[in-house]
């Protein structure tokens, strides 16, 4: 079932935004923020996942305390731009563990990929590997000083 499939109503929208910002809270915790009963609820956020609207529920993990201490935004631009050759370096990208995010996106670059690794020499490693057997026309990383505003959730009240 996709998220198109039934109308999103005022109380969805509260029980997503909770959920984004609080995936632990109890289900009785989550029925009284978004002022439901606790099966009326429970239902919803049932089908809210269901729907694939929900995906899944996740910890956010301080990856500096784990020594993961340096977070390069990669630029990159290719010659190349078929099927075969997307797919090809997709799955290389995919099986790299200091990737975080990766996008592919318009103008000037092609790819941006967000990599957290140890130090320099980290990112100096993922860099080799991320270059083998690929013809990368352009490569270049930016270095975060700091992370100003992080992981925040989406206002879904103001997007809506």
């Amino acid at each position: 079932m996709s998220g198109e499939s039934f109308k999103i109503d005022d109380f969805d929208m509260k029980i997503l935004s909770a959920m984004q910002s609080n995936a632990s809270l109890s289900q009785r915790d989550l029925a009284d923020k978004v002022g439901m009963s606790q099966n009326a609820c429970w239902r919803r956020l049932q089908r809210l996942h269901a729907s694939g609207l929900i995906r899944g529920t996740h910890s956010e993990i301080d990856l500096k305390a784990l020594g993961l201490d340096l977070t390069v935004f990669v630029m990159i631009r290719t010659r190349h731009h078929s099927k075969e050759w997307i797919d090809g370096f997709r799955v290389h990208v995919e099986r790299l563990p200091e990737v975080i995010d990766f996008y592919r996106i318009g103008g000037d670059w092609d790819y941006l990929i967000k990599v957290v690794t140890r130090g320099m020499s980290g990112y100096d490693a993922f860099y080799q590997k991320l270059i083998t057997n690929f013809d990368l026309a352009t490569v270049t990383g930016f270095f975060s000083m700091e992370a100003i505003i992080n992981n925040r959730p989406a206002d879904l009240s103001r997007l809506r």
